[in-house]
Parts: structure tokens; C-alpha cells; sequence
């Protein structure tokens, strides 16, 4: 089953105005699929395969007249030889023909630091992230249940075909590590590593205290930054900043932790069945990591950066989330829980009060009822897809 991305609209428009695209995203995010069923008559190539990627560092001129010369071609994992983006800039200056190469990566780190010296002005980049609830609302296949949508994330894979998905997590941070992280540091401690990365899922939703994940790891502050870096920048997580706005109030400038996939956080929290998640203390973060990462892939699914934040004062006076549009900030909640209550407006209340905010605000539950307030929306969790429709209609 070959699941439609909402992404390939803003892919085929791309390719008619720019010379290059590229498409960035965690690895089995989809990228690959995207690409060849939007370009089915381009000459597809792997970077991953070793004779191809030999040809692309010892001849690269070569290599682009072998593939790129009759038809365009989809270069994928264009990060194992960015050597080739230096080269294929002079090849879109002299031929000028948009869309001649489409170009996929697993590492940001590395594709933007060469697009940033070669190809600035020729190529537009777009984030593929897993499937959005929006992409499996579609494809008729998100989960009736909150938990097991949580559980079971949202990588293509595990929809498309009948798979375990403990062991698929398993291979694919094995696949992670041995592809993407000793790529670049040869000398890394696995063992340790692997910890990290556990200790980093504990702490989704949280403000992120540098020193104390370093001591629980047992490794230096400036190698916890740097290992923090290497997951954010290969989509494993993301860092929520929080909003800094003088408001009146001393603001917390610690910023949150939130994975890119609440099911490969659950693999590594050791939740391997279902029935554990409804009792799990770190069940409130994960849902809030799937409500906030969803609202994310909206915004990449439009080639739009989202601007979202986060809001707490040194009091305890906070907001999961807050989106900056139009000038204004849209203020929400997320709450865990399958019933409304006063107590989840606190927050929201306590905003409004604060810098006198008069328009829509925005409640996402687990519920599976929606409610139309004065002034705040309930939306149940399978609705918020439709949440960036509202904000930026």
C-alpha cells in the first residue's frame, strides 16, 4: 500500500519554478516513496549503494553525465557524497533547466551546511516528517484509539505493511547508529550512546537541564550538546524554545525536549505492549509530543517553517504550545485526559488575563468529542489536523 503525502503538491510546484529540491527527513520517513511516485520518468538513484557513491567521490563529473545528462534524476542520500552539490551547481548555471534534480537527505546537519556554500538561490528545501494524523485520516488508517496512535507512531512502514513493530524500532535505531552517527564519529561509544538516547525519551515534554542529562549519561556538558545536536539535526528529536516576550512576568528560558515519533520514544522507554502506555507516567508527555509534532508536520506539509513555542513563567504558569502568525499568538493546551474539565482552561485563562488576548484560543484533548467555547476550541486529538487550517485560513 503506498500511502499519498501531502507533501508531493508543494514538490511538483518546486520542481517547476527551481532547479533543485530537496528533500530532507528522518530516515524511512518516506522520502524515497515521495519522490519516485511523484517523478515515476526520472532516473533514480541511490547514494547508499556503495559502487554509486565510489563513482560520485572519485568522478563526479562522470557521475552526472552518466545520470543527469538525458533525463533529471533523483539523487537519494545525497548526504553520503556532498561533494556532488558543489557540481551540480555549475551543471544547473550553464543548463538552467527547473526540476533537473531532485535531491533527498537523512542528515540536515551536513546537506544544508553545503547548500549554504553552493547551492543558496537554486534550490528549495522541503522537511518530509512520518505520516501526519491528516495523511492516515486519508489513507483510513489512524488508530480508533489515543494510545495506540501514540504507541505506534507514525512511520510509513509500520502502516504499509503487517510488521512487529518492536522489532522494526529495534533495527531501525540499530540501522540509525551504524549508518548516520558512527558515519561521523567513529570513535563512539555505542553503549553509551544508546543510554543517551533512552535518558533523552524519559524526558520528553520536560525542560531540558544539560548538566543533569550529561551526569545521568556520565559524560561531559559539552558532550551532551553535541550528541543533543546529532539527534536534532537527524530528526531523531527536536527542542521546543520558549516564547521570551517581556509579558510582564520572569519568563523560563530552559527550552523542551520532544521527540519527532512518539513510537520510536515509547521503544525506548521499554513500553513494548500497548496495555502498559494508559498507566505509564511519561504517558501525559508522549501524548503532548504527538498533539505538538503533528501541528509541526502542518506546517512542513505547506513548505512553511512552523513557529511554534512554548510558555512558562517562573511560577508555574504555562502553555504546551504557541503559535506565532499574522503577528499575533495563538495560545494551547494539551491535556491527556478523555474529559474536560475547568482546570485544563488555567493556563489558558491565565494568558489571556495576562496580555489581554481577546482572539481564538485552542484545547487539544483525548477525548472524541469536539466543543465551540466563546472563546477557546476543544478539539479532539484525531482533529488536530485541522488546527493550522483554523490559525492560518
Amino acid at each position: 500500500m503506498i500511502i499519498k503525502r501531502i507533501l508531493a503538491k508543494k514538490l511538483k510546484e518546486l520542481a517547476e519554478k527551481m532547479p533543485v529540491v530537496g528533500v530532507v527527513g528522518p530516515r524511512q520517513s518516506g522520502k524515497t516513496t515521495l519522490t519516485q511516485e511523484t517523478f515515476p520518468n526520472y532516473t533514480y538513484v541511490t547514494l547508499e549503494d556503495l559502487d554509486m557513491r565510489a563513482l560520485a567521490k572519485e568522478d563526479p563529473r562522470g557521475f552526472l553525465d552518466q545520470y543527469a545528462r538525458e533525463k533529471p534524476v533523483i539523487l537519494d542520500e545525497i548526504q553520503n557524497s556532498p561533494e556532488l552539490l558543489s557540481y551540480i551547481q555549475g551543471w544547473v548555471d550553464r543548463e538552467k533547466k527547473p526540476g533537473w534534480f531532485i535531491v533527498t537527505g537523512s542528515q540536515n546537519f551536513i546537506l544544508n551546511a553545503q547548500i549554504s556554500q553552493t547551492l543558496a538561490g537554486r534550490i528549495a528545501l522541503l522537511t518530509l516528517l512520518p505520516l501526519s494524523v491528516r495523511e492516515l485520516k486519508s489513507a483510513n488508517l489512524l488508530p480508533k484509539d489515543m494510545h495506540a496512535f501514540v504507541f505506534k507512531g507514525c512511520y510509513p512502514r509500520l502502516y504499509e505493511s503487517e510488521l512487529d513493530g518492536a522489532k522494526w524500532y529495534s533495527d531501525y535505531m540499530r540501522t540509525y547508529i551504524e549508518r548516520d552517527v558512527r558515519q561521523l564519529n567513529k570513535l563512539l561509544d555505542v553503549g553509551q550512546f544508546q543510554l543517551f538516547i533512552k535518558l533523552c525519551a524519559g524526558r520528553v515534554g520536560q525542560l531540558l537541564n544539560i548538566s543533569s542529562l550529561a551526569n545521568d549519561c556520565d559524560i561531559t556538558v559539552n558532550t551532551a550538546k553535541a550528541w543533543l545536536s546529532l539527534l536534532e539535526q537527524s530528526y531523531i528529536v527536536f527542542i521546543l524554545r520558549p516564547f521570551w516576550q517581556n509579558v510582564g512576568k520572569r519568563l523560563v528560558k530552559s527550552p523542551k525536549l520532544y521527540f519527532y515519533d512518539t513510537g520510536l520514544a515509547c521503544h525506548l522507554l521499554e513500553i513494548r505492549d500497548l496495555k502498559q502506555l494508559p498507566l505509564h507516567y511519561m504517558r501525559g508527555g508522549l501524548f503532548e509530543n504527538a498533539m505538538l509534532t503533528d501541528l509541526q508536520k502542518q506546517y512542513y506539509n505547506r513548505a512553511l517553517d512552523p513557529h511554534l513555542y512554548f510558555w512558562r513563567d517562573n511560577v508555574g504558569n504555562e502553555l504546551d504550545g504557541l503559535i506565532h502568525s499574522g503577528g499575533e499568538f495563538f495560545p494551547i493546551e494539551i491535556k491527556a485526559a478523555k474529559t474536560v474539565t475547568k482546570s485544563f482552561f488555567k493556563g489558558l485563562n491565565f494568558w489571556s488575563d495576562l496580555v489581554a488576548f481577546d482572539k481564538k484560543r485552542y484545547l487539544i484533548f483525548a477525548g472524541d468529542y469536539e466543543q465551540k467555547r466563546t472563546d477557546t476550541d476543544v478539539i479532539p486529538w484525531f482533529d488536530v489536523d485541522t488546527m493550522i487550517d483554523k490559525i492560518e485560513k
